[in-house]
């Protein structure tokens, strides 16, 4: 990666001149793929996310936006603290640190954040992974098994070994692909010193998304000693690899 920064009067662009040496503002509006025939949406975060069709091959483009009862007061706005602290600088720092310890992650393409006043507004693009669907939708179509599920332990404890903590680890959030498995959306994660409460914590969060999404639907006897036991099995083997 050759990481630049690219600043005007509004913001900057962060991005990796090995993946595109193009990059400039247009890439973050998605009127100017529209108007080249070059966009599609498909659902999926707050709002959704765009495809893009880039010189640098086939990318995700993705607005900041809040969630929650703020959403409605802030929208995708954001309380400027400096550049480096932007979520969309902090999320392409992280995942080119995650990519650097091999870890399955979107390669990262570019960051911007719009500089108004007192807020600012963001954009990350990141490559697309071809071929993938989520770990929600193979629960909904019922094909969460017990392989499956060690496999997504596995996932977890690969980025909990090297101290990732994922502020939203979901099953919205796990993408399957023929290539394995892999993590998105880090928004908010960061870097922390390895700790059981923490770790703990956060497969809690994913059980929860789990059973939301009717992982039990065959019972709750059922998703514990088939489901959360496998997915536990491989998180605690690959965690003491």
């Amino acid at each position: 990666m050759h990481e630049q920064l690219r600043q005007d009067a509004k913001g900057a662009i962060l991005f990796d001149a090995t993946v595109s040496p193009q990059v400039a503002s247009p890439w973050f509006d998605t009127d100017h793929w529209r108007g080249q025939g070059a966009l599609s949406t498909q659902p999926g975060g707050r709002g959704g996310v765009a495809i893009i069709h880039t010189p640098a091959g086939e990318c995700v483009l993705r607005h900041y936006r809040r969630g929650g009862l703020v959403a409605r007061l802030m929208g995708d706005r954001y309380l400027w603290t400096g550049a480096d602290r932007t979520r969309s600088f902090r999320e392409f720092r992280l995942l080119q640190a995650m990519a650097k310890l091999a870890l399955p992650v979107p390669q990262v393409v570019a960051a911007q954040y719009r500089r108004t006043g007192l807020y600012y507004q963001a954009d990350l693009i990141t490559r697309r992974i071809a071929d993938v669907h989520t770990l929600a939708q193979s629960v909904a179509q019922g094909r969460l098994d017990a392989e499956l599920a060690q496999e997504v332990g596995a996932l977890v404890a690969r980025f909990h070994r090297a101290g990732v903590w994922h502020a939203d680890l979901n099953a919205h959030n796990v993408l399957i692909s023929p290539a394995g498995l892999y993590l998105v959306d880090f928004d908010r994660g960061r870097l922390r010193a390895p700790a059981p409460g923490w770790r703990m914590a956060n497969l809690q969060r994913l059980r929860r998304s789990l059973l939301k999404l009717g992982a039990a639907a065959t019972g709750e006897a059922v998703f514990e000693q088939v489901i959360w036991t496998s997915l536990m099995d491989g998180y605690e083997e690959t965690l003491g690899a």
